[in-house]
Parts: structure tokens; sequence; C-alpha cells
């Protein structure tokens, strides 16, 4: 299996679109085929800080994930209005 971990600092007045993006991005993702676990997550302590926790079954289902037009469009908003980190486990 694939954790995907990522971090996404946000500024204030773009914490509501980028929230946005993540959950129409997780509410597709986890109907994909292959997709164990997708969370996002907003931090107690900081505001600007989001996290999404993704489980994937294995690299095929998260290649097919990575190629999906959901993925492409919000993902893209994401990054075009928010800091991202990717951390990658196997396991």
């Amino acid at each position: 299996m694939i954790r995907l971990n990522c971090f996404i600092r946000v500024s204030e007045e773009n914490r509501t679109a980028v929230l946005e993006a993540a959950k129409t991005l997780t509410a597709a993702s986890i109907e994909q085929d292959g997709c164990v676990a997708y969370d996002i997550f907003e931090s107690a302590t900081r505001p600007d800080v989001l996290l999404i926790c993704e489980t994937w079954r294995d690299q095929a289902a998260l290649d097919a994930h990575s190629a999906s037009e959901v993925f492409k469009v919000e993902a893209g908003k994401m990054h075009e209005l928010a800091e991202m980190k990717l951390e990658k486990f196997e396991f």
C-alpha cells in the first residue's frame, strides 16, 4: 500500500477555495478503484495548514488517480492558491 501526506499551507484569503477544491477531490477520490482512505484534516493550532492523507492499494491505483480529470482540475486549483509538500510512504 501507498500512503501520501499532502501538507497544504494556504493564506486566509485562499483558504475557503482550497478547502472546497480539497473536498471535491476527496469526494471523487474515495470512489476510485484502489482508494483505501482519503481524508482532509485542518490544523487545530495553525489555521493556515491543511493536510490530505491518502492511502492507495498500489502504484497502479495511484497512477490512475493522478491521471484522472478531477485530480488534474482540483489539485491544479490547490497548487495555484497554496504551497504544497508531499510525503510518500510504501508499506
